[in-house]
């Protein structure tokens, strides 16, 4: 996987991702959006990527936003394309990866790069981080999904006054009204994020991508239950709930092998 805006390697079944623009603050501009539809879809076939961690170059920013010069004439169906075409192949392909993908955030994640962040599975911010959706103040609002998700993470009333006053939050504001799921210095931030997908290594890989699945449909479909009912079924076919329970009543820890 060779690219010129990400950096990317698998270790110990971990695929690491940074966006590797800091002199543009890790903006995302087309082309790293491509690049990105293209990682996320390798994770999502490779059985060796068990979970992924996506992080910005430097310690100034995780994504700074949207590379606004690209689109600045654009018509309204251009705009229209720009967003589905985001949505379909990046953002809403992070949230449905039957991989779960953890944001550690490294600094600034504005506009667009907070909506990359919400598209994740799990957020770590670093201490120095500041998060919000500044759209308003060029015009626009939250295209990549910003309305939506952070709406599903902190309610309507706080969604409705991050995007309309645009201000910045700092990440301990973050943690506290749910935007994000741990604080930690910059040095411990991708120590953090790997001790949970290090955890998550350790359970049935379908049974992970079920329950991300489930959950995920709790929120995007008209009922949630009737796709939890049929994902628990459908582990009740998988070697791995056979091996799990004969470990269960062996008393020995279960070695799973995603099938």
């Amino acid at each position: 996987m060779a690219y010129q805006n990400l950096l990317s390697e698998v270790k110990e079944n971990i695929l690491y991702v940074t966006i590797n623009r800091e002199k543009a603050l890790n903006a995302l501009n087309k082309d790293t959006l491509a690049e990105l539809a293209d990682v996320i879809a390798f994770a999502a076939k490779t059985d060796e990527v068990r979970g992924v961690i996506l992080t910005g170059a430097g310690e100034k920013a995780f994504v700074a936003g949207a590379d606004i010069k690209e689109f600045s004439d654009y018509s309204g169906q251009q705009g229209q394309e720009l967003a589905k075409h985001g949505h379909d192949l990046v953002f809403n392909a992070i949230e449905n990866s039957p991989k779960p993908f953890i944001a550690a955030i490294n600094g600034f994640a504005l506009g667009g790069g907070l909506e990359l962040a919400m598209a994740c599975h799990m957020r770590i911010a670093s201490d120095n981080a500041k998060l919000g959706l500044p759209e308003v103040t060029l015009g626009l609002i939250p295209g990549y999904g910003g309305t939506q998700r952070l709406t599903q993470l902190v309610g309507k009333g706080k969604a409705i006054e991050m995007i309309t006053t645009a201000s910045m939050i700092t990440a301990v504001d973050a943690e506290k009204i749910g935007l994000v799921n741990y604080v930690v210095p910059q040095m411990d931030l991708i120590s953090k994020a790997q001790e949970i997908l290090n955890v998550i290594k350790q359970r049935a890989p379908l049974a992970v991508a079920a329950a991300i699945k489930s959950v995920v449909a709790s929120l995007n479909e008209t009922d949630g239950y009737v796709v939890e009912i049929e994902e628990f079924g459908k582990c009740f076919e998988t070697e791995d709930f056979k091996e799990g329970v004969s470990a269960f009543v062996e008393k020995r820890r279960a070695t799973f092998i995603g099938k």
